[in-house]
């Protein structure tokens, strides 16, 4: 919906198009390196969150809180169509998007959060629904912000593949000249209705996590 937005009408249409198309299955098309890639992404992004966090504490002076083609022919495509430089195109619009988007993402999470521990309590020790509500919050804020440039990162990444990429700048003023600002939000209710239960899952699975491994190493 972001890379054509005129050829679905809506989230209910694009779903059922690409049903009929290519069954259920097709639903999940690139689930691998999408996996692949967040567990990457989210491992280095909670170690960065936790760092930063401590240099915070430090500087303010606060104690801590309590049919369709496979993986490998889409690589081997881009290997022989741009090289290995391939694979970075939309790194800029990447940057550009990860930066302030998980500033809102760990601040609204973190906001979140701190009305469930006012009480007394640390946040520590708040239960599955609380965290999964204050990550949904956190995925809110992240997508709301940072949508339109999400939405001109995916364009390059899909006209690079015909050679007719021009960038991030380039890319921007094009969509907004010929299609309109709106264009850039296209898709945003199913990003909206994901945001939600998939940050409070990551949230609440990276807490659970810590947990555990911090048990686990208090034990030895």
């Amino acid at each position: 919906m972001q890379t054509f937005p005129d050829l679905y009408r809506g989230l209910t249409g694009c779903c059922l198009k690409t049903y009929s198309q290519v069954g259920f299955r097709g639903l999940y098309k690139g689930t691998s390196p999408a996996l692949i890639a967040n567990m990457a992404e989210n491992s280095v992004l909670f170690m960065c969150s936790g760092f930063c966090q401590q240099v915070v504490w430090k500087v303010v002076g606060l104690e801590k809180q309590a049919r369709l083609s496979t993986v490998w022919s889409v690589m081997k495509s881009v290997l022989r169509k741009d090289g290995a430089l391939g694979f970075y195109h939309g790194l800029s619009s990447t940057l550009l998007r990860e930066v302030p988007g998980y500033f809102l993402f760990f601040g609204g999470s973190e906001l979140s959060r701190s009305f469930f521990f006012a009480s007394g309590r640390s946040k520590d020790e708040l239960g599955p629904v609380p965290l999964m509500l204050s990550g949904g919050v956190g995925g809110i804020c992240l997508w709301l912000a940072v949508y339109p440039v999400d939405c001109v990162k995916s364009r390059i990444q899909v006209l690079s593949m015909s050679g007719k990429q021009a960038g991030f700048i380039g890319t921007f003023i094009s969509i907004v000249k010929n299609e309109g600002i709106t264009a850039l939000y296209s898709g945003l209710k199913p990003t909206m209705i994901r945001a939600f239960p998939a940050n409070g899952a990551l949230f609440l699975a990276y807490e659970y996590s810590r947990k555990l491994m911090m048990s686990q190493f208090e034990a030895y």
